[in-house]
């Protein structure tokens, strides 16, 4: 059934409905679209634009459709033009005259701009589940891992030592914030548009706070000429998503990295690997790399998004049915990757001594020894200097500062004294980091103690 025939006097060319039709993709929309004909069906019945009969005759045939799309006895056409054309059908078919009134006092640039609205709604709720589950599993390795230590790394060159919970925590820090971005979205998107029309409002007493009311919004939308050409929301969803698997992408970067034969720090769960057709030896990080290459996918989603909506005059164009399928694949895409990364992380394995024994190589003590000489009343450049020579020494005997003589330090300042190996062992390098922030066990257990309330909402 079209919506719009009785100006036509010719059948739409068949290429142009394929073309034109969205129920494809739309169809995902069925509860939402139904979702709110019974709100506005049950508003219009409140102002006397609808009897009570009418009201009862149609949420009754809604409800019936929903039921029976759910249970599968009903299928979704995929003739009709869109899933809006599809429930009026299938309502009037089921009820009669009833039926035909259910689209009063609304356009389906409105009705759509709901849908996906409540359909945005609804995926964000899903995201914020999975980032708060990933969280939780990061939270789990932190509390498990306050004193295992590993190199700090800067432009790929072992720095400083820390821990894995100091590593990780930087990761939930990321992750919190994702979680924050996905309030703030929900907060602002959250005004009905249903009631603004094809662009300028209708003539009937719409009561459109009651509407956004019995749907759980803030308010109505304040100009129906925004309403119903607003994507905003949209384009930060994609933007939030793009920056949660960037997230994904840089710690699947690590973990490729970590799992490798040159570091071995981690072990994936075989659940979560693959083999080569090839090569029985390999245990490839198949998760962590897709999860990788799939960001470039959901960064897709944001230009073509913006691309689409950057010169579209108002109100609706047709264009902007573009953005569903770009949408529905990037929220599909980005949970997915979240489940995923959080099954091969909650089963990871940490090679602890290896982790350890990489710490200590690479000079990641060597600020420590600068510190040292610092609080023996050395200035810090000048004991960047001697720290320095003393590194140069290490390289050309192929040892670490650990294992130079106290002669050898000595030769270089005579400022060192015995408690210089005490001063860059390993353990005291990351307990004395105690500062907020810092990687020392005493610190992060109690930012531990704070993550874990902030998973509580």
């Amino acid at each position: 059934m079209k919506l719009w025939g009785g100006r036509f006097t010719k059948e739409e060319n068949a290429l142009v409905n394929q073309f034109n039709a969205s129920i494809s993709f739309d169809q995902r929309f069925y509860r939402q679209d139904i979702r709110g004909s019974i709100a506005h069906v049950t508003m219009l019945a409140k102002q006397g634009i609808l009897t009570d009969t009418e009201k009862q005759q149609i949420l009754a045939g809604l409800e019936g459709i929903l039921a029976d799309i759910e249970n599968g006895t009903l299928d979704v056409d995929p003739s009709a033009e869109d899933i809006h054309s599809f429930v009026e059908a299938a309502l009037i078919a089921r009820i009669g005259e009833a039926g035909k009134k259910l689209h009063t006092g609304r356009s389906r640039n409105d009705q759509v701009a709901l849908d996906m609205k409540l359909y945005i709604r609804d995926e964000i709720m899903a995201l914020d589940a999975l980032i708060k589950e990933l969280l939780q599993t990061i939270l789990h390795i932190i509390e498990e891992n306050l004193e295992t230590f590993m190199p700090g790394f800067t432009h790929l060159q072992k720095a400083q030592p820390v821990t894995v919970a100091h590593h990780f925590g930087a990761y939930f820090e990321m992750f919190l914030r994702d979680r924050s971005r996905l309030s703030d979205i929900r907060k602002r998107m959250n005004t009905c548009p249903l009631g603004a029309g094809a662009l300028a409002g209708t003539t009937y007493p719409l009561d459109r706070e009651y509407t956004a009311s019995l749907l759980d919004f803030d308010c109505a939308t304040r100009n129906s000429m925004d309403s119903v050409s607003d994507r905003d929301y949209l384009i930060e969803l994609c933007s939030a998503m793009a920056t949660m698997m960037m997230h994904l992408s840089r710690f699947s970067e690590e973990i490729i990295l970590w799992n490798s034969n040159e570091y071995q720090f981690v072990e994936l769960d075989d659940a979560y690997s693959t083999g080569s057709s090839i090569m029985p030896q390999k245990k490839n990080p198949d998760i962590a790399e897709l999860v990788r290459g799939k960001t470039g996918r959901v960064y897709g989603t944001l230009v073509s998004i913006l691309t689409t909506m950057k010169g579209i005059p108002l109100a609706y164009n047709k264009d902007m049915q573009e953005d569903k399928e770009l949408i529905f694949d990037a929220v599909d895409t980005t949970k997915g990757c979240l489940a995923l990364f959080t099954g091969m992380l909650a089963t990871i394995k940490f090679n602890q001594q290896i982790m350890k024994k990489s710490a200590m190589n690479g000079f990641t003590n060597a600020t420590d020894a600068a510190d040292y000489l610092v609080n023996h009343g050395v200035p810090f450049r000048d004991a960047h200097g001697i720290v320095g020579q003393l590194v140069l020494s290490c390289l050309e005997k192929g040892i670490s500062l650990d294992e130079m003589s106290l002669e050898e330090y000595r030769s270089i300042s005579p400022v060192f004294e015995e408690d210089i190996y005490e001063a860059i062992s390993l353990e005291t390098c990351v307990e004395k980091r105690t500062t907020l922030g810092g990687p020392a066990p005493s610190a992060m257990r109690e930012i531990a103690k704070e993550y874990q309330k902030l998973l509580e909402v």
